[in-house]
């Protein structure tokens, strides 16, 4: 009995909470009485279900919709009837949820109710966003949906090749956390136009590719060296959100391996940000910056190739285990984290999660793979940026690689 009365006080309340959105968006059709109605009719339809059969249920759901009908037809010959359904779809989505939670899914029903009030509130919002989507941010979009809801769901999920470390699901999957993780940076860029401020840019940076943002801002300075100040402060921002990154991929592939992983990391990312706290406070008074253009990181092209380059390191950190040890899994770690860290972070904390690398050698390897890719980041802004930018960036990456060096050989004795 007490579970019942439960039950109906989850679909009263769910109700209310969308009613009331309904209610003040003036919705004509039903509003604060009628969807907590709705629900609670949901739910009883539910619980006679159970004893008489299902059809207590479908005729319950076909009665609403038949008054939804005729509410509407009302509505249309008093002139009140809009031409949207979101009211409609919601009423009988609302019934769902109220049937749902008496089906022993309270979870599911609860989100389920928050999230039609959330959709129905953001109304405004959600259309704005629609509307300042470009031709080339749709395609992003889809092109995203192409990887992660289409592609990856037919990928066989079966171990093969040398050592059983092909997966070609698993090596898609990671290939979609990425694509992923720089789709959200790219559209947060067009979003916010291309002047931003220091610390907004060196955020985005960093998330879209920390790489790309040296490349492009060193070269800025060859030709304006009065923006050196700047671009070391967006440079430094964006190594320490790349790191950051590390640290949600190791979260995502292998949550176990980040208690491990996680302090050492943590601390050069409290280095990072150290550093790039005191270089824009020395030169904030220059506020703005104007971002390079960005390209869509979910060409497929670019995708395959991160694809293939995850499993080139994934196989080549499992065989460097057989035949080298642990002293050449550093080789290869530094070799692979001079141009991307997130093949090596991932096949790294993949190997780990599997039980194929211990945890102490995993942080390790991603850790010297860091170290590697500030110092190929530093030689790209020698080779492209002015000499003052030089100077800036090689100073702080070496202070952060003594740091790294030192993590390296006090961590174990201090854990």
């Amino acid at each position: 009995m007490l579970t019942a009365f439960r039950h109906l006080g989850i679909a009263v309340g769910l109700g209310l909470l969308v009613g009331l959105q309904r209610e003040r968006s003036k919705a004509d059709l039903a509003g604060l009485r009628t969807f907590p109605l709705i629900t609670m009719l949901g739910a009883i339809c539910a619980m006679l279900a159970a004893e008489a059969g299902g059809w207590v249920l479908a005729a319950g759901f076909l009665s609403l919709a038949a008054m939804v009908v005729v509410g509407n037809i009302a509505l249309f010959k008093e002139g009140g009837a809009g031409p949207g359904l979101t009211t409609e779809i919601a009423i009988l989505l609302m019934f769902g949820v109220g049937a749902t939670v008496v089906s022993g899914h309270e979870a599911v029903a609860i989100a389920a109710g928050a999230g039609v009030a959330v959709l129905l509130e953001f109304k405004g919002p959600m259309h704005r966003f629609a509307a300042r989507l470009g031709d080339e941010d749709l395609k992003a979009i889809m092109q995203f949906v192409l990887l992660s809801l289409i592609i990856l769901p037919v990928l066989p999920n079966q171990a093969y090749g040398p050592y059983e470390v092909w997966n070609a699901r698993q090596i898609w999957l990671m290939v979609v956390l990425i694509v992923g993780i720089s789709l959200g940076g790219y559209i947060a860029y067009k979003f916010l136009g291309e002047r931003i401020g220091l610390v907004l840019g060196g955020l985005l940076g960093g998330l879209i590719s920390s790489t790309a943002t040296t490349v492009s801002y060193a070269r800025r300075t060859a030709q304006v060296a009065e923006a050196s100040r700047q671009a070391a402060t967006v440079i430094m921002i964006a190594s320490a959100v790349a790191t950051l990154r590390i640290l949600i991929e190791i979260g995502v592939v292998a949550p176990s391996f980040l208690r491990i992983a996680g302090p050492p990391i943590a601390m050069m990312i409290a280095v990072l940000a150290l550093l790039s706290a005191g270089v824009w406070f020395s030169g904030r008074t220059q506020e703005h910056v104007e971002m390079p253009q960005q390209k869509n990181p979910t060409e497929l092209k670019s995708a395959l190739v991160f694809g293939l380059l995850y499993a080139i390191v994934l196989l080549a950190v499992a065989a460097g285990k057989d035949y080298l040890g642990n002293e050449g899994l550093y080789v290869i770690a530094a070799l692979s984290g001079l141009t991307d860290m997130d093949a090596i972070t991932l096949s790294t904390a993949r190997l780990v999660g599997t039980a194929r690398l211990d945890a102490d050698s995993g942080w390790r390897l991603i850790l010297v793979a860091l170290m590697a890719n500030l110092v190929f980041k530093a030689g790209l802004v020698a080779l492209l940026g002015h000499r003052s930018l030089t100077t800036r960036i090689a100073s702080l990456s070496a202070i952060v690689i003594a740091a790294g060096a030192a993590l390296l050989w006090l961590w174990s004795s201090a854990t």
